[in-house]
């Protein structure tokens, strides 16, 4: 789901230009007055109208406009990428083309990878910057078949009025007023292969760019389906990778290489899953760390402060304090 904060950030961008916005929402199914978070599939038809009425499929907050059709050509000039890095170098530099600012740079340093985007001015709004996500990281996730989980989402401007929607929306670390404005995830990703054909982007174009908002992932694949079963338990519950394979009824070197086929190992489906589970946990709630880290399956605090550490840099009381800081 969307938050309403989003909602009207989209919408900025008619205001700006005196448009009437309630034709718009209309056109996307949705009320004059948005106060509850809405569909994927319903902001992606607002995000299409706007598209069409402005003719950028930006949002007007590039240096040029991104001109209607743009993100089908980007989405071809991808596709017959070899590896998740040539499709990255690919789309930034195609993004450059269009809308010259502001632009990224793939940097690889110390196991991360980080898109880090340059302005030639004053920093752009987070609404800007999070566009600029969304399309990088959705058609490259679709393009390799996964989701790819970030590390952390720095933006160089201040935080808006609704900057806790953006650590739910990223489930990852996500820091404002930074020098850069940085995506960044496991450099191992660059390797991952394309594995998408034209069939498969036509479909693709067909769902978009409603797909993209959800961090697209292959719904089809075994990864999904024991991503699946394991939100449907405690992870205190969740089966050993044993008995997961019996739950499967698959071998357990069948279900280990159908997995790393799809590019992931079931530790790393798990890890995912806690993370975004504890960051949830840490931005919305009031539980203390040690009930979060019985919650998430661990055994002693202590195991889950050096988890947390491990995948955001920094410890859930700390990631806690940042975040009410800048909510």
């Amino acid at each position: 789901m969307i938050s309403p904060g989003f909602v009207d950030d989209a919408l900025q961008c008619l205001r700006r230009r005196g448009l009437d916005e309630t034709v718009l929402l209309a056109t996307a199914g949705l009320p004059e007055k948005v106060t509850e978070p809405v569909s994927a599939e319903r902001y992606g038809a607002l995000w299409l109208a706007i598209a069409a009425a402005i003719d950028d499929e930006f949002f007007g907050e590039g240096a040029r406009p991104m001109r209607a059709g743009s993100f089908t050509l980007l989405c071809h000039a991808i596709r017959s990428a070899a590896t998740l890095e040539q499709a990255l170098k690919r789309a930034l530099r195609f993004l450059r083309l269009v809308m010259d600012d502001p632009h990224g740079e793939l940097v690889v340093a110390e196991g991360l990878a980080q898109i880090v985007l340059k302005d030639d001015g004053a920093p752009r709004s987070a609404f800007a910057y999070r566009t600029f996500w969304i399309v990088v990281h959705g058609i490259t996730c679709w393009l390799v078949g996964r989701r790819i989980p970030l590390r952390r989402v720095d933006f160089r401007c201040g935080p808006p009025a609704h900057g806790a929607d953006y650590r739910l929306f990223f489930g990852a670390p996500v820091r404002f007023g930074q020098p850069e404005s940085v995506l960044a995830f496991d450099a191992a990703f660059l390797t991952l292969p394309a594995i998408r054909d034209e069939r498969a982007l036509r479909e693709f174009l067909r769902r978009a760019p409603a797909n993209i908002l959800v961090r697209y992932r292959h719904d089809a694949g075994l990864v999904a389906k024991v991503r699946a079963r394991l939100r449907a338990s405690a992870p205190a519950r969740w089966p050993s990778f044993e008995d997961l394979a019996a739950q499967l009824r698959l071998p357990e070197p069948t279900l280990r290489r159908r997995l790393r086929l799809e590019g992931q190992t079931y530790r790393e489906i798990k890890d995912e899953l806690r993370r975004a589970l504890a960051v949830a946990a840490l931005t919305e709630g009031g539980k203390d760390v040690a009930a979060i880290a019985a919650d998430l399956g661990f055994s002693e605090p202590s195991a889950f402060h050096r988890a947390f550490r491990k995948w955001t840099g920094r410890s859930p009381g700390a990631y806690r304090s940042e975040a009410a800081r800048e909510a």
